[in-house]
């Protein structure tokens, strides 16, 4: 396996001198990490095209691009990877031709055939998708026997729309999944938020889908601001700051969801995923020592059975996390390089969403405010 990063700024592509020395045209996959306003001249999909010429290219709009141990906003963050003994499958769909999100993910795995698949990476539009219908269409196709990572695409903290281009230039509505196979290549994965949680659990009692109405058979929006206290009145921006962690029934999972937008009107809140009713929920609000820790608790779960730094690592990070963490964003990157010993070429984005399992063998799920990683070795 072989690495290279570029970054495109100002209009310019520049190579990291620390890449590897191989010809970037033979790479298979280039992964591109950007801010939406470059991403939609198609013209920079035309330049990458005729850079690597055989390879699979895949645009991914951001709320903010990660490069090494730096974060950076208005460039293109792009991983040159090529892969020595590990075929590369990569299949897309649009979402406005299906029923639903759970549909669309649904018909996304489909295209693959599932023997020797090890890995699937997902990049999907944020704007337009139910991130857990897409989890759950990706998990009852893949019977949780495929590792499934990726996340959502950004649109910086203006939650309008979003692109994802997959061998052609970026647009709305795609979802994009790049298929590893074989056996050669040994892929880790981490996910921690480092939030905490504030006052007791209540109960999901009245929901649809990603709406939530009641907590507790009261009005959910006014339970919200309650808790939030003088940060009500900068609502709806001031919500990054304090999601909900959510303990799904039956399972005894806990995940976080980031809420999206409120209705004054009926008293709603949408969320990036669904909150089921049953549902035990609480409070949770930043604390900056806790979300650094977290990202070196991704960084070192995500490669607990080797000995070495990986290769590769791909990041995703929440833009929730960015927001908070503002001028020392660049905290939670350093972290990681520090677990993977300065060794390890580092790229990735701040997303509307994570996709990751919870545990190793189970199957992906919807994340928000998370720092999400997955890492990459090929055995020679």
């Amino acid at each position: 396996m072989k690495t290279a990063l570029y970054q495109y700024r100002n209009a310019n592509l520049a190579k990291n001198e620390n890449s590897d020395d191989f010809d970037v045209a033979s790479a298979q996959l280039v992964l591109c990490f950007g801010a939406k306003n470059i991403l939609q001249d198609a013209e920079v999909f035309n330049k990458f095209k005729q850079l690597f010429p055989v390879a699979n290219i895949a645009m991914c709009s951001t709320s903010g691009e990660i490069y090494e141990t730096e974060v950076f906003d208005d460039t293109i963050s792009v991983a040159v990877l090529y892969f020595s003994h590990t075929p590369i499958i990569a299949k897309s769909v649009k979402i406005g031709d299906y029923e639903n999100t759970y549909a669309a993910g649904k018909g996304l795995i489909e295209q693959f055939n599932n023997e020797g698949l090890s890995y699937l990476l997902v990049l999907s539009d944020g704007s337009m998708v139910n991130g857990s219908e897409l989890v759950k269409g990706l998990n009852d196709v893949s019977k949780q026997k495929i590792l499934i990572t990726g996340g959502l695409a950004g649109d910086g903290s203006n939650f309008q729309s979003t692109l994802i281009g997959l061998n052609a230039a970026p647009e709305n509505g795609i979802i994009a999944g790049i298929g590893f196979y074989g056996s050669s290549l040994k892929v880790g994965h981490g996910s921690q938020g480092g939030w905490d949680m504030f006052g007791l659990e209540k109960t999901v009692t009245k929901s649809k889908s990603n709406v939530l109405y009641e907590i507790d058979d009261k009005n959910a929006l006014e339970i919200y601001k309650k808790y939030l206290g003088p940060e009500a009145q900068t609502l709806p921006g001031s919500a990054l700051l304090f999601p909900l962690a959510i303990t799904l029934p039956g399972s005894g999972e806990q995940v976080v969801r980031t809420i999206l937008s409120i209705n004054e009107d009926d008293g709603s809140m949408t969320f990036a995923g669904d909150l089921p009713v049953g549902s035990q929920v609480r409070f949770m609000k930043a604390n900056f020592d806790k979300i650094t820790n977290a990202a070196a608790g991704a960084a070192l779960q995500s490669h607990a059975e080797n000995s070495k730094p990986p290769k590769f690592a791909l990041l995703i990070s929440c833009v929730g996390r960015k927001l908070i963490l503002q001028a020392r964003v660049d905290e939670e990157v350093e972290a990681i390089d520090e677990v993977f010993d300065h060794k390890t070429f580092l790229t990735g984005f701040y997303s509307y969403g994570e996709i990751s399992p919870i545990l190793s063998g189970g199957g992906c799920q919807l994340h928000n405010q998370t720092m999400t990683i997955t890492t990459f070795d090929e055995t020679e």
